[in-house]
């Protein structure tokens, strides 16, 4: 495992992970790289946006739908056998337990509220495990939107489950077949289908990336599992906070929720890539998907191809705010194998009775990896937040085991 050398630039007066960032920036990381044609969609999204999380009456629609459709608050779970075993008290904020089955209904009933409002009628969304790909059609079907979702074509044959739920739910599900067939190229084809689509869809983006406003804004819609978590922390933990607060990172919406909730603590904020897809560990300064960010890259500056067990972290890069975290060292990115992550999820599944995500399991397994090596002292208290539930990697594990 390698890392890169932090900057550690000097943390800015107001903190971190605080209101939306001035010109879309963090650091010298985000902006709006996005064609003409989109510039001026961008804007209003980020202006209603903005408006909209200023307005009680957004605020309160949302936390209702977050309540009583999502199933909201979800709980602090102690995980008590494999704490025993590795010698740390480990606690597991359960985003498997919402709705959907992922962290990512948090973002999208926001996103779909905000569509509503500035009357589109159609959400546009990639995907790459299919969590996000369920969430906006499970949302669109809710408040009678429409849904066109584009996957790639390797995606879709290992989320099978997945691509049925979509269907069913009513939305379109768009194959795609250039490049890598992941989620990368899923996500270029959605951009280019909104170019000709602004007028009556709204693009609903997974993740902390693309051109600003979507950075902080799915920040903001996904800052209630950190929220809630240091509530929960504080009501069950003698210190109030934890040691270490750990997440899975691809694009790095559950990793900037959780942080969110955590950034002006003491605690040590630990995100958990793929291997094979580093962006923050080993990426370099690039352009794509509409941000400036750190991207895996060949030596002409040519995005590379990522390679991930987990759908959803086969990613070539992370959000910008990701790379401002690193760069300021107040948060650490690590790296975790396919079979580290494997072994982490069995051995979840056999100590708490929890089958997580495979993207998730990544975050398990560096926590186990830490606590073995002394890296966490014995004791130590870790909140590690389990994105997603694992049923849609049945036939992945099978296939392994």
């Amino acid at each position: 495992m390698r890392e890169v050398p932090l900057r550690r630039e000097p943390v800015p007066p107001d903190g971190v992970m605080g209101g939306p960032p001035a010109r879309g920036r963090f650091g010298e990381y985000g902006g709006r790289y996005a064609p003409e044609s989109l510039v001026e969609a961008c804007r209003e999204v980020g202006e209603a946006f903005r408006e909209a999380w200023a307005d009680p009456g957004f605020r309160g629609a949302l936390a209702r739908l977050l309540a009583v459709h999502a199933g909201r608050p979800t709980p602090l779970t102690p995980a008590l056998r494999l704490s025993e075993e590795l010698g740390v008290r480990l606690y597991l904020k359960r985003e498997d337990l919402t709705h959907t089955g992922s962290h990512k209904i948090n973002n999208v009933l926001g996103q779909a509220l905000l569509a509503t409002r500035m009357g589109r009628r159609r959400l546009i969304a990639e995907t790459g495990a299919g969590q996000h790909g369920v969430a906006t059609a499970t949302a669109a079907a809710l408040l009678g939107l429409e849904a066109t979702v584009f996957m790639g074509e390797r995606d879709i044959e290992r989320q099978a489950l997945n691509v049925f739920r979509m269907r069913m739910l009513g939305a379109e599900v768009v194959p795609v077949i250039t490049g890598s067939r992941t989620l990368k190229d899923a996500t270029s084809e959605a951009m280019r289908h909104w170019v000709g689509a602004t007028g009556d869809s709204h693009y609903c983006i997974g993740s902390v990336v693309g051109p600003d406003p979507y950075p902080w804004m799915v920040r903001e819609l996904q800052r209630v599992i950190g929220d809630e978590a240091r509530a929960q922390c504080a009501a069950e933990l003698r210190t109030g906070v934890p040691d270490h607060v750990v997440a899975c990172v691809g694009g790095g919406s559950n990793a900037a929720g959780t942080f969110a909730g955590f950034a002006d603590t003491p605690a040590r904020l630990v995100g958990v890539e793929a291997e094979g897809g580093a962006g923050a560990a080993r990426g370099r300064l690039g352009v794509l998907h509409g941000c400036r960010s750190l991207f895996l890259q060949d030596g002409d500056g040519q995005i590379t191809q990522a390679h991930s067990i987990a759908a959803g972290l086969d990613y070539p890069g992370v959000g910008p705010e990701h790379a401002h975290l690193r760069d300021l060292g107040r948060a650490r990115y690590v790296t975790v194998t396919d079979d580290e992550a494997v072994r982490a999820a069995v051995r979840l599944a056999r100590t708490e009775g929890i089958v997580p995500a495979l993207e998730s399991a990544h975050a398990l397994a560096w926590v186990i990896r830490a606590a073995g090596d002394g890296e966490l002292p014995a004791g130590s208290t870790v909140l590690m937040t389990l994105s997603g539930r694992g049923d849609k990697d049945v036939s992945t594990l099978k296939e392994l085991l």
